[in-house]
């Protein structure tokens, strides 16, 4: 029996969000891609462990998850195996054997998630699934300069959505930072984990900032009020992609073993 990480990527615009539901009529990442595994593998009970749970119609380039399959199909051949049964919206980008030990959630050491704004008077209607629109001038510095203000290890229950049932909301942000290509305004955080919708809450609270509503000093003193009412408003799935997710064993990513 072989663990195998898949790294997937995918448009989440039909998608009630990655993890599979009870009800079969509820179309999810995850569940349309255990019926492709299944009929690759020839296994009908084959189930797959993903890395983290996006929302529906959040976006992923580096989405992460195992299976436990026998197969004779070589495992770097899996992606190009598995194409013709996916829907044209999902793709396994890379297939890798990992130790029977491996989790892909609890070895993560940290994910990079990108958020999209489209700035401008007028809507690109070729971004409306993929970033959110906001009319009004952003002040990019000022988003920045707020954005540094979450790097660092802290409770963040200011910035988690009613609903959760995590045991801690403290995590670790290592970089988060903003950046103005034309019309996009791109949001990019690193950290060693996220709480529910807390990336988006992010989003919505420096595009507070670049609107003149919260000052970026003030984002240290929301932090520690660890009361949502005082951060700003959760932004739109769609601008909200995952970026990557990364392991180390024994000093090495999984990328790098052979």
């Amino acid at each position: 029996m072989k663990r195998i990480l898949l790294t997937i990527a995918y448009d989440g615009t039909r998608y009630s969000g990655w993890q599979k539901q009870l009800s079969p009529e509820v179309m999810t990442v995850e569940g349309e891609l255990e019926k492709a595994l299944r009929v690759l593998f020839r296994s009908p009970e084959l189930t797959c462990v993903g890395a983290s749970r996006t929302d529906r119609g959040v976006h992923a380039l580096g989405q992460r998850a195992t299976i436990d399959v026998e197969t004779t199909i070589p495992v770097e051949k899996i992606p190009l195996a598995i194409l013709p049964l996916l829907p044209q919206d999902i793709i396994v980008v890379k297939a890798e054997e990992v130790p029977s030990t491996f989790h892909p959630r609890y070895d993560c050491v940290k994910k990079t998630y990108e958020y999209r704004i489209w700035n401008g008077r007028i809507k690109n209607p070729k971004e409306r699934l993929y970033s959110t629109f906001v009319y009004c001038p952003l002040d990019v510095e000022k988003m920045d300069l707020a954005a540094k203000k979450f790097i660092g290890t802290y409770d963040f229950a200011a910035f988690c959505a009613a609903g959760s049932a995590v045991s801690s909301t403290v995590r670790t942000i290592f970089d988060c930072y903003v950046k103005k290509e034309g019309n996009l305004i791109n949001i990019y955080v690193t950290g060693d984990g996220f709480l529910y919708n807390m990336v988006r809450i992010m989003a919505g609270t420096l595009m507070a900032v670049g609107q003149g509503k919260i000052s970026p000093n003030e984002i240290l003193q929301i932090i520690l009020s660890m009361d949502r009412r005082n951060a700003g408003q959760t932004a739109e799935p769609q601008g909200l992609t995952l970026q990557e997710i990364y392991y180390n064993f024994q000093g090495k990513s999984v990328d790098s073993l052979d």
